[in-house]
């Protein structure tokens, strides 16, 4: 679904006081944070002004502070459940109830953050919430244990309550985090032009990659013996500590970054009908309802908060505010995904397999090098030594993903040098088979060294995931478009937004921790060892690498 700004027509002669004004740098004030984002029937799209650099990496923080209680999450809420008392056959079903709700609703918050109209703007009120929740969570998931050993004295009750309240923190921090991401995006596209998208998109990535390293080496570090532990009660309460720091001043940080303008309702828009928000126009894969046929030559840019691409796509208007304004809808989702040209049908399930293996391992990698490399006891008495072996482990573990953010990070640049020799499909095929073959030889050797150095694999995996299939998309797109304007039949009759197409892929990480969350729990339990995630991690991965192989 795509959507452009509200805004009176204004039409003007190439030599106009108006058009003048718009080209001229001399801005001040609030002019210099506004600009008018409106569609010209004649003259095209007038994009905001350019972004500092100091406002596009002000912008970007929130990706630091996001990724950073990822780093957090990933790394402890496996131990953490283990140490409140979590039976291990229920331990990946904290997993499961996150995706479902995020597969559920992500179209419809999406959706309703393009159609806010609250004066701070329509992308920031989401954020505000959902920032909100993810500090909740972190509290509750990080201070359950705590927070109920000071409320119950009974201690069976206590580890019940304990349970329950993890989980719900897990969930809502996960449900948040999760979500949090669309908006972001889209308030980039809003309030940036063209150029200033790319470079926005650039900070985010590094201030991601950043945050991520940051987040996993504060874990790393051995808080329970240091001052600040003494000070804050355990090494939990540490990390809680600085993780809620760094999310709170970051997330304030982004959202007085660049200012938002609010969508207000047009009641002239029967004299103006071709400033009234837009549809995607048509029936084919990727339509949400059918309007008005496109008008030729025109073009906006796509806000939606669930595309993350950086595009523009041919729609069609709506003669009115007073017509019903049809929404994307989990319907209209499954619709494009069942309905979608076979290619991009195998590029969702390559990219599902991936996600599925690299949530196998990543989720519970931390659990792994506790058990089975320091062969520590999540359920040991908190003062035994067995305890305080898992807890190094999972220190140990920490460093682990410390060393997979750094190469991830790397290996992107990588990519651009192998990019000219092997192809996409080469790069997308080489990040699988690395990761599998690399998580494969953790199982079979789980000692400190080969562990930690095989975990710059991770990263390779991680990078392929983030970048490859959204290019391998936009290579289809304009394929099909340089098809298009050859006048092919094939191709003459779909006319899609890349939005829908982002959307869809980006839904097989929620099926992929469904899937996770459901299976892998049952297998840890029969094979009674949790050795098995690596093993599926490096099986579904190699599995992978040959459908890529065979039908991408």
């Amino acid at each position: 679904m795509t959507l452009l700004t509200e805004e009176p027509c204004r039409f003007s002669a190439p030599d106009s006081p108006l058009i003048a004004m718009e080209q001229s740098p001399a801005d001040s004030g609030h002019k210099e944070d506004y600009v008018d984002s409106m569609e010209s029937a004649v003259f095209g799209t007038v994009e905001p002004q350019r972004r500092s650099r100091g406002r596009l990496i002000m912008h970007g923080m929130v990706m630091f502070g996001r990724e950073f209680c990822y780093a957090v999450e990933a790394a402890f809420v496996t131990p953490v459940l283990l140490s409140v008392g979590l039976p291990r056959r229920l331990y990946s079903l904290v997993w499961l109830i996150s995706p479902i709700l995020g597969f559920i609703l992500q179209p419809v918050i999406g959706s309703a953050s393009d159609y806010c109209r609250s004066p701070w703007g329509r992308r920031r009120p989401y954020i505000l919430l959902l920032g909100i929740m993810m500090l909740v969570g972190l509290t509750l998931f990080l201070n359950g244990d705590a927070m109920t050993a000071a409320i119950v004295e009974d201690r069976n009750v206590k580890r019940t309550w304990a349970i329950v309240v993890v989980m719900f923190g897990v969930v809502m921090f996960d449900f948040a985090a999760d979500f949090i991401d669309g908006p972001i995006k889209a308030y980039l596209f809003d309030v940036c032009s063209h150029r200033d998208k790319e470079r926005g998109l650039h900070y985010h990535a590094l201030l991601t990659g950043l945050g991520g390293a940051f987040g996993y080496l504060i874990g790393a570090m051995d808080w329970g013996h240091s001052v600040l532990g003494s000070i804050l009660g355990s090494e939990y309460q540490v990390i809680y500590f600085f993780s809620s720091l760094t999310w709170g001043i970051f997330l304030t940080t982004h959202l007085f970054s660049i200012p938002e303008r609010p969508l207000i309702k047009d009641d002239g828009s029967d004299s103006c009908p071709s400033a009234s928000l837009l549809m995607e126009g048509h029936n084919g894969y990727g339509a949400v309802a059918k309007e008005l046929p496109p008008l030729p030559d025109m073009r906006q840019r796509s806000f939606s908060a669930l595309s993350e691409a950086n595009a523009v796509t041919p729609s069609a208007k709506q003669p009115s505010n007073s017509e019903v304004q049809k929404r994307m809808t989990l319907k209209s989702l499954l619709s494009a995904m069942v309905s979608m040209p076979s290619h991009y049908r195998c590029l969702c399930m390559s990219h599902l397999l991936g996600w599925t293996a690299f949530l196998c391992n990543m989720l519970f990698f931390t659990d792994f090098m506790g058990q089975i490399v320091y062969k520590g006891n999540p359920y040991a008495e908190h003062n035994s030594t067995s305890y305080a072996t898992y807890e190094r482990g999972v220190e140990v573990g920490c460093w682990g993903l410390c060393i997979n953010a750094v190469s991830s990070a790397l290996y992107s640049y990588v990519q651009r040098l192998l990019l000219p020799y092997i192809g996409l499909k080469g790069l997308y095929f080489l990040g699988y088979f690395v990761f599998g073959l690399g998580t494969g030889m953790i199982a079979l050797f789980p000692n400190i060294v080969v562990t930690l150095t095989l975990c710059s694999v991770f990263g390779v995996m991680s990078s392929t995931l983030y970048t490859i299939p959204f290019n391998l998309i936009s290579e289809y797109h304009k394929a099909e478009e340089e098809q298009r304007k050859l006048g092919s039949d094939e191709v003459a009759h779909e006319s899609r937004g890349i939005g829908m197409d982002c959307a869809a892929l980006t839904s097989m990480v929620q099926l992929a921790q469904v899937f996770v969350g459901a299976g892998l729990g049952a297998l840890v339990n029969v094979a009674g060892s949790v050795i098995v995630v690596v093993l599926s991690a490096s099986t579904v991965s190699l599995l992978g690498c040959l459908f890529i192989a065979i039908f991408i």
